[in-house]
């Protein structure tokens, strides 16, 4: 009987190794995943800064969330920044106007949410390189040649976004008759089924519905009423401004920046960016 019992424990205590060492076969394996997704990814590497970002994560395409994780083509570039300076990023999502106080009390390192660069003076909040150029674009059918620019609107049959930007100029545009669709899409719609002429709305909502593969439209006439958007970073982080404009400059000659614009714009950016456009280059910093 003890001889058996001495087995049945030998057996047991065999079984149990076998089990240990299956679990940390398995274990190893999902350390080399590069696609696992575990505790010790949220936590920054031996030698990482870890850095505060908020951020808004509302305003597709630039942030958003997609099945709970922060996406988009502002998270895609401060991830690539914080990669360039050897950064660990934690996001601290924050409605849009929570963002300015919470750099100026610097609970937050720095921010990106499709901010633009001018209107903020008096805060303590300074700018990087600008990253992003948007205004007010025109849709038009592919095979358009009567709407080139924005002069040729005049007369036309014009679809927009209610109360969006888009509208608001369209509205001023001499013999237009303007059509106020819900959403961008329907706008769209409208346009591929020549119910209008063509449509005016914020440049990055119409590169991106090219970006999805939307066919038959074309972009044309260049941008209207620009703005330039820039991460900002606390006055209270010293040094880490040009450390993030370092980042940019990097992203741009090495092609990480234009790989990244073109996932979410569907092209190229402009060969300004990251940068201040040739007319901007002159006059003092925003």
């Amino acid at each position: 009987m003890r001889l058996k019992n001495k087995t049945i424990h030998i057996f047991t205590a065999l079984l149990l190794l076998l089990v240990a060492l299956a679990a940390a076969g398995c274990g190893s394996g999902a350390r080399h995943n590069p696609g696992a997704a575990g505790p010790a990814a949220d936590k920054p590497l031996p030698g990482q800064t870890q850095v505060l970002v908020a951020t808004d994560p509302a305003d597709v395409p630039f942030e958003f969330k997609s099945g709970g994780k922060y996406t988009g083509f502002d998270i895609d570039l401060m991830r690539a920044v914080a990669e360039v300076n050897n950064w660990h990023v934690e996001f601290r999502e924050m409605k849009y106007n929570e963002i300015m106080p919470a750099l100026d009390g610097s609970t937050v390192d720095m921010a990106i949410s499709a901010i633009p660069v001018a209107g903020r003076s008096g805060q303590k909040v300074d700018f990087s390189l600008p990253y992003f150029g948007t205004g007010l674009s025109i849709l038009t059918p592919a095979k358009n040649s009567a709407v080139k620019g924005w002069d040729d609107l005049k007369n036309k049959r014009l679809g927009v976004q209610i109360a969006t930007a888009g509208a608001e100029l369209a509205y001023t545009i001499p013999g237009a008759k303007v059509t106020a669709y819900d959403d961008a899409n329907e706008a769209l719609k409208a346009l591929k089924q020549g119910d209008v002429d063509a449509v005016v709305n914020d440049y990055p909502v119409n590169a991106y519905l090219l970006a999805q593969g939307v066919s038959g439209v074309k972009m044309t006439g260049g941008l209207r009423a620009e703005k330039l958007y820039g991460i900002a970073v606390s006055r209270g982080k010293p040094g880490m401004l040009d450390r993030v404009d370092s980042a940019l400059k990097t992203l741009k000659n090495d092609g990480r920046f234009a790989a990244i614009y073109k996932k979410w714009f569907g092209q190229a950016p402009p060969a300004f960016l990251p940068g201040e456009p040739a007319a901007r280059r002159a006059g003092p910093r925003i």
